[in-house]
């Protein structure tokens, strides 16, 4: 399927547009904005702009509640308890992520539980956060939506692709971001792939009788056809990290973990997060943190290459790769451009106004 370009900044301009039409404030859109077209640029597709028209329907649905603030559950000065109340997850996470910070900065850690948030996009971006601040964070996300991953050993769904992030600061450099659903691949991945009509990698998936395959398809079937489902990465071994990130994420936090009990909501995609924020230099480690970084890194990439393989790479080296590349236009596939234009549409019937079909910005 064809692929269009669109200018980076119009894009970001359009979502942003498209978020105060629908009653965002200012300060909700430009974030959602930069969240969503930032994942773009980090070369996730997957959690950039691409999930507006689910956002949308859960917006029109009732589901994902506009302006909203996290609220403040319990508070022991380094362990933080908050609630997203439904709020758009580019705008409370980044509030919420805010507090743990400077609850670090004060006592040299913080522990902070969010709770009922919509989707909070690409984890890797609270990492960014806190390694901007100087300060290592490691997350565990719970993901609240229809079952799209069979646990090991079997082929039907049970839970969410569950991402699971570490950020760490490096003096003079930029961050350490480990950053990875799961799952063998993200649903919105798949999502792409189906799009683009393109088969996914071997190993990701599973069709509804438990055989492999590549088809994308499988997690989009027709009306009343039974769906597939993805494959933990790693085999048993991603399996039971999902499982660990369930409950951390969801049950620690006072969030709900994912059955067909708590699965009463058709279009939204609820998070629940555990953070741990910490200063590294309150272990007395800070003259010699930066130091091991650097001499780590160095002895791995003295390694030999294995053949066709340009160099070894750390975590989040390949994002900014990515942000290099597409630093003037996004490529949008057509059939995700087609979805945005209608998205854009359902909220100018609800709403009045909207910037319009974003295709008319391609080229």
């Amino acid at each position: 399927m064809s692929e269009s370009r669109i200018p980076t900044d119009a894009l970001h301009r359009w979502v942003d547009e498209l978020w105060l039409a629908a009653g965002c404030d200012a300060r909700e859109a430009r974030l959602t904005a930069d969240h969503l077209v930032g994942a773009n640029l980090a070369g996730h597709d997957s959690h950039g702009v691409g999930m507006i028209p689910k956002y949308v329907l859960s917006w029109l649905g009732d589901q994902l509640q506009l302006n909203q603030q996290v609220s403040v559950l319990h508070d022991t000065g380094a362990m933080l308890s908050l609630d997203g109340n439904r709020g758009m997850g580019q705008a409370v996470t980044e509030q919420a992520m805010a507090l743990a910070i400077g609850r670090a900065r004060e006592h040299g850690v913080c522990v902070m539980g969010l709770r009922r948030s919509h989707h909070l996009g690409r984890v890797g971006h609270w990492a960014e956060q806190a390694s901007a601040a100087g300060l290592i964070s490691i997350h565990f996300v719970n993901v609240l939506s229809k079952p799209i991953v069979a646990p090991h050993g079997g082929y039907q769904a049970r839970y969410g692709t569950n991402p699971f992030t570490i950020g760490v600061p490096v003096p003079g450099q930029a961050p350490l971001v480990l950053d990875f659903a799961t799952s063998a691949i993200a649903l919105g991945k798949v999502r792409v792939a189906h799009n683009k009509e393109v088969p996914v990698p071997p190993g990701c998936l599973l069709d509804a009788a438990g055989h492999p395959t590549e088809d994308p398809g499988v997690m989009f079937p027709p009306a009343g056809a039974p769906q597939g489902a993805l494959r933990s990465f790693g085999e048993h071994k991603g399996y039971v990290l999902a499982v660990m990130c369930e409950l951390l994420g969801a049950a620690v936090t006072g969030g709900h973990t994912i059955r067909p009990e708590t699965l009463t909501h058709e279009h939204a995609v609820w998070n629940n997060m555990l953070a741990l924020v910490f200063d590294p230099a309150r272990l007395g480690s800070s003259t010699s943190f930066g130091h091991e970084v650097e001499a780590f890194v160095d002895w791995i990439r003295s390694s030999a290459l294995q053949p066709g393989c340009a160099g070894v790479q750390l975590p989040g080296e390949p994002e900014r790769a990515w942000r290099r590349a597409r630093a003037e236009w996004v490529p949008v596939d057509a059939g995700t451009l087609a979805q945005l234009d209608d998205a854009a549409a359902r909220v100018q019937a609800a709403r009045g106004s909207s910037p319009g079909p974003l295709s008319r910005l391609a080229a």
